[in-house]
């Protein structure tokens, strides 16, 4: 790696404070504490809650329609560039795509260059991240004792890296899959997240047959504090049969095995790539886990637990106190690791609940109570969501939590080899990764979603190491008889279950959201349109970056004005046409050969058209109003 040193010192405010803290816990509160600063933005998604709201209201719903630009940055990347900046006092921080450059600038002076880092990685591991090369950002740990404050970055080899906050140098490394050279398709793209002393991490690669696990490391030193697996026997998942519940009822011995033909579960995938939140009261860590391995559920008989599910394991040792699968032997690939979104007090039928809110890929808005894992409701956040007619909320029925399935878009009833048509969402999903917003303004949650449906054709594959193991053609394409578009952006009342309002867009809003106090709503558009919207859904202000915007927009305050931060640079699942170059035939058929092998189509429009799991043919037309190029761009009110 390199370094560039800097000359001046970031103030040292913040480490000491944290050296008056000796404890994790303390450790915690402080950065919990950090949060509450809107000055700041100190976590990828603002805080434990995963809320993206922000207190600050210096640019608001009368004064947006002044924003310009104040200032912008190259990251020297041309792939997908998710997840967003982090501000800590007068430094911002963020991460490219692979080779996850990551950069410390100084605010003082116009977005100086402080640091910068650059792993050393192995260029194998780029043709094993099955949907472009993203990092969705790092994490901020404050100094505790004698370790220094640190950005914590889960680099696309699987290796966890320790950065100095001050310096760049590295503290520690620690290697989170079992190889760093992409032999056994492991990957690394979610943001890490850091609660008390420990530093949590997931890992990606559910379409190479790698099996999910979710791990915790000391902060100190990097060791390993705990691993839990998405599936296996207890002792591997970290689950009680007594003890951790499902809607209610113990989980029963090896859960996550028993669910499984034979040993499928070994390669049962039920990664975790998303984001994870904190309940610092309850003392639990939330995640959600993909699909299982293989995309083809004639291979693999039962509710293939735990994949698609949500788990609220005790932070400190990783227990699971309960877990909640969304969908049970997922036959579409609807991976349910989208943020979980934490709210105090919402009313529900007359009670107040503490709840958790999930907007799944399977087109469902999940609202359940956090300490029990009760589900409270289910309801669609797409109307013209299709593979199942509801999630069945009768305790007493034996389909309690399980969604009824359409048989007409079931491709696990209609078989391998058969192509079953008009299923929506498509395997992207009613929404992905793309976090969310909420305001407790409004009561409302704000939700960038896809508009998409696909044909989907399973076939049987074996499984080899490090080698594609998706056995399915999927093709994507528009919702048909509805606006025509690929997107829209809604607000969404998750105690009553129901859309309030909805923007149409020409392509899947594929960037997350913020929410601020000023009234206004903030996200971005593939064709790389920044806009912002009052709470009403009321366009006040766009303008469009260099590249589409699939990186989250943050905003923080310096020398007592707000701004507003975004990552553009276009990639992403569906932005894989453009970042991987499989628009063009040769790059398409080299991807179909890769995946698809003997089942790759030898006609060039449907090589391209299936390329990227379906999603370059869907998505082709974006390549007529974006192109490649990572940019950060700041705006702000006029002087």
């Amino acid at each position: 790696m390199r370094v560039l040193k800097r000359n001046a010192l970031i103030p040292l405010t913040v480490t000491a404070l944290a050296c008056s803290f000796a404890f994790g816990a303390q450790a915690n509160e402080q950065l919990q504490q950090m949060s509450g600063d809107d000055k700041n933005w100190v976590m990828p998604t603002g805080d434990y809650a995963n809320t993206r709201y922000s207190e600050l209201d210096q640019i608001n719903k009368d004064n947006v329609s002044d924003l310009q630009v104040k200032w912008t940055f190259s990251t020297g990347v041309l792939r997908g560039h998710e997840g967003g900046p982090l501000v800590v006092d007068d430094v911002m921080y963020f991460n490219t795509p692979f080779p996850n450059i990551v950069y410390a600038l100084d605010l003082n002076e116009d977005g100086r260059i402080l640091w910068k880092y650059e792993p050393e990685q192995n260029s194998d591991v780029i043709p094993i991240m099955c949907c472009d090369t993203v990092n969705r950002g790092v994490a901020y740990a404050p100094a505790e004792g004698d370790r220094p404050a640190l950005i914590l970055q889960y680099q696309a080899d699987t290796t966890l890296v320790a950065l100095n906050a001050e310096t760049g140098e590295v503290a520690w490394e620690v290697q989170n899959g079992e190889q760093t050279d992409g032999s056994l398709a492991e990957s690394g793209t979610s943001a890490p997240m850091v609660v008390g002393d420990k530093v949590y991490v997931g890992i990606s690669g559910g379409e190479f047959g790698v099996r999910g696990h979710f791990t915790a490391y000391n902060l100190t030193d990097g060791s390993e504090a705990w691993r839990a697996y998405s599936t296996g026997p207890d002792s591997e998942t970290l689950m009680d049969p007594e003890n951790t519940t499902h809607l209610g009822e113990p989980v029963g011995a090896d859960s996550g095995v028993t669910t499984w033909e034979g040993d499928q579960w070994q390669q049962g995938g039920g990664t975790t790539w998303g984001w994870y939140a904190y309940d610092p009261e309850l003392n639990l860590v939330y995640y959600g886990t993909g699909n299982p391995s293989t995309w083809n559920p004639a291979q693999r008989p039962g509710d293939n637990a735990w994949s698609m599910t949500i788990f609220a394991r005790d932070a400190d040792t990783g227990m699971a106190k309960w877990v909640y699968q969304m969908t049970p032997h997922d036959e579409w690939d609807y991976d349910g690791v989208n943020e979980n979104i934490l709210v105090d007090g919402m009313e529900i039928d007359g009670e107040s609940r503490n709840v958790l809110v999930h907007f799944d890929r399977n087109g469902f808005a999940y609202t359940l109570d956090r300490e029990t894992g009760e589900l409270l409701v289910a309801e669609k956040y797409d109307p013209t969501v299709n593979w199942a007619t509801h999630v069945e909320m009768d305790p007493n029925s034996d389909q309690y939590g399980r969604p009824q399935v359409v048989a007409e878009y079931s491709t696990d009833q209609n078989g391998e080899d058969t192509n079953t048509t008009g299923i929506c969402p498509a395997a992207l999903g009613t929404k992905d990764q793309q976090p969310a917003a909420y305001s407790p303004k409004t009561g409302l949650f704000y939700v960038p979603t896809n508009h998409v449906c696909m044909d989907y054709e399973p076939y049987r594959v074996s499984y080899t190491a490090g080698q594609p193991y998706v056995g399915a053609t999927v093709s994507m394409y528009p919702t048909p008889d509805s606006h025509g578009g690929m997107g829209n952006f809604i607000a969404w009342d998750a105690a009553k279950g129901e859309i309030v309002w909805s923007i149409p867009e020409r392509f899947s809003v594929w960037s997350g959201a913020l929410a601020t106090a000023g009234d206004v709503v903030f996200y971005g558009t593939l064709e790389g349109y920044i806009k912002a919207v009052d709470t009403e859904g009321n366009e006040l202000y766009r303008f469009k970056t260099p590249s589409g915007i699939i990186g989250n927009i943050n905003t923080y305050e310096h020398d007592g004005k707000q701004y507003i931060a975004v990552l553009s640079g276009v990639g992403g699942w569906a932005g894989i046409g453009l970042a991987g170059g499989l628009l063009q035939a040769e790059g398409a058929e080299a991807w179909q050969t890769a995946v698809a092998g003997e089942r790759a189509p030898t006609d060039e429009e449907t090589a391209i058209g299936t390329a990227g799991l379906g999603a370059v043919g869907g998505y082709a037309a974006l390549a007529d109003y974006t192109t490649l190029g990572g940019q950060l761009t700041v705006f702000g009110l006029p002087d």
